[in-house]
């Protein structure tokens, strides 16, 4: 039995403790958090589990790992604590506030001899998954774009840009189906309510081989929308996270641009149209197969699929996606 202690019960932490609490491989030896209210919650759900608002108790008990749901401002020092003192880490997205602590972080656990997993949680629901699979059996053919649109009214957050709250996840997505090295970011947008925090913005991915990614976020668009356009050479998929069923839907279309024999300087353009189909979906809840998957890899049994290294390239776009912001979207290199 793996014993696992949560930082953090708050909008994302009930849900770690939920999964984590299910599956039978962990059990939740403690909770903490500074707010009284959420502790009362959280007794009312797991009232064997040892509930503190003390960061020093917490770390005192007998942990083998510790889940770290709390602001990103937080997350090196709690996660280094963690780290250091031989536990298990599985810590929210974004991993770190720069690059440098998320360096820091992939070696302290590689020093330590311990799992570091970074909640990409997007990256284990069985859409994902079966587009990697699609992807690894080269369906696409050769990748060339990735195009996303997440936007919705609110959830204003108080101490990052819409960047950190939302882009993670498809920048995890993006990483995940499309590893390339990326060359250079640029973003754009502007605050309008007088705090500072940019609520809407775009991201210009440039990655090796000519591949673009597209990425924009928003939390004041009048809709929700959650949907990605991953484009190949042979096929394109459409992936609609709003969906209650097909949520992945293939399309045999495309673009055939070929040089005439004849006339060298004038391209041919063929389009090419064929049927669509929805492939059979995973339906689990992504957190559980996380949740898995982390105990696998305590146990040995699995490499971490979003480990240091994984977390550590959303970062690193957040990070040059800022400097891009302030510089009005002028392309800043990785």
């Amino acid at each position: 039995m793996i014993r696992v202690g949560l930082i953090g019960f708050g909008y994302w932490g009930p849900n770690l403790a939920r999964n984590l609490n299910a599956n039978g491989r962990f059990r939740l030896v403690a909770v903490c958090d500074r707010a009284e209210g959420r502790l009362k919650r959280a007794a009312a759900l797991y009232p064997q589990t040892l509930l503190t608002a003390d960061p020093e108790e917490f770390f005192k008990q007998d942990l083998d790992a510790v889940a770290v749901a709390t602001p990103v401002s937080t997350h090196f020092e709690l996660a280094a604590r963690a780290l250091a003192s031989g536990r298990h880490v599985w810590i929210e997205k974004p991993m770190t506030e720069t690059v440098a602590e998320a360096e820091r972080l992939i070696e302290l656990a590689e020093q330590k001899g311990r799992v570091l997993l970074v909640d990409h949680t997007f990256v284990y629901t069985g859409a994902v998954r079966k587009m990697k699979e699609m992807i690894n059996q080269r369906q696409l053919g050769d990748l060339i774009y990735y195009d996303s649109t997440r936007v919705n009214l609110g959830l204003f957050q108080q101490d990052v840009n819409v960047l950190w709250d939302l882009a993670p996840h498809d920048l995890s997505i993006m990483d995940h189906l499309m590893p390339f090295p990326k060359l250079a970011v640029s973003a754009t947008g502007c605050h309008y309510y007088g705090n500072g925090i940019v609520p809407k913005s775009l991201l210009t991915i440039y990655m090796e081989g000519n591949v673009v990614g597209h990425v924009n976020v928003s939390w004041v668009s009048p809709v929700k929308i959650r949907r990605t356009l991953i484009g190949g050479t042979s096929r394109m998929i459409l992936y609609d996270d709003t969906e209650p069923s097909e949520k992945v839907k293939v399309y045999d279309k495309g673009v055939d641009v070929n040089v005439s024999r004849e006339e060298l300087y004038h391209l041919k353009v063929q389009y090419r149209v064929g049927d669509m189909y929805a492939p059979r979906l995973d339906d689990r809840e992504a957190l559980a197969v996380e949740a898995e998957s982390f105990a696998d890899c305590i146990e040995g049994k699995a490499r971490p699929v979003t480990g240091g290294r994984a977390g550590l390239e959303v970062v690193k776009v957040l990070v040059a996606a800022e400097t891009s912001l302030r510089q009005k979207g002028a392309p800043v290199e990785l």
